[in-house]
């Protein structure tokens, strides 16, 4: 079995629809009034030289970040002499918030599949990530939906999701340990089956989170 190693495209825009995401769009005037009666409520004057502004630029952060742009269906290529191979995408990193808090949350992801007679546009592995960690979100279901999502996209189960993910709902507050990591990993297909695959793809993934 040979190996690829490949580092995603960054910049990427969010792309691929996910079950469940919110229907309506997000009122910016009404979210921009909350925010001032938040500041207000906080003891902060919302006129104040440095506030003004805020809520609205507050407002439009929350619409852009949870309202990803939908994009085309991951593209695959015919590529019948790759049949084998470990093909491995590192270095994605996206934020995400934390539901239980609202704080953010960095996910540093690896993704693996193994092709039969076609590979991934690479470039894909990033949206798909992004896509995901748009929204209020815990690391384990977004480790779970960006691997089931690679597995409708390839159309079968040979594929790995591994995230690192550093939460400040627990660096912030809390027990306050900045130095604590989360990992979680989804393995499907031979993945699961193949405890030598299995392991090469987690000391893949391990060493570009130790290249960070």
């Amino acid at each position: 079995m040979t190996t690829s190693v490949a580092r995603s495209e960054a910049a990427l825009s969010a792309a691929v629809p996910a079950p469940g995401r919110r229907a309506t769009a997000i009122n910016t005037s009404r979210v921009a009034d909350l925010i001032t009666q938040l500041i207000v409520e906080l003891g902060e004057d919302p006129a104040r030289e440095g506030l003004v502004g805020t809520p609205d630029r507050v407002a439009a952060w929350w619409s852009a970040f949870l309202s990803p742009d939908d994009a085309s269906t991951a593209t695959c290529f015919t590529e019948s002499q790759l049949n084998g191979q470990l093909v491995i995408v590192g270095g994605m990193s996206v934020w995400s918030l934390c539901e239980h808090h609202m704080l953010p949350m960095n996910l540093q992801v690896t993704a693996g599949y193994v092709p039969d007679g076609e590979v991934m546009g690479l470039s894909k592995f990033g949206r798909i990530a992004q896509h995901f960690a748009g929204q209020l979100q815990v690391q384990e279901r977004f480790t779970r939906q960006v691997a089931e999502h690679l597995t409708d996209v390839i159309g079968r189960e040979d594929v790995a999701v591994a995230v690192r993910g550093v939460h400040l709902c627990m660096s912030m507050r809390g027990v306050r340990m900045e130095a604590a990591r989360t990992t979680t990993a989804h393995m499907g297909g031979r993945f699961k089956s193949d405890p030598m695959l299995n392991q090469q793809f987690l000391t893949f993934a391990a060493a570009q989170w130790n290249a960070t």
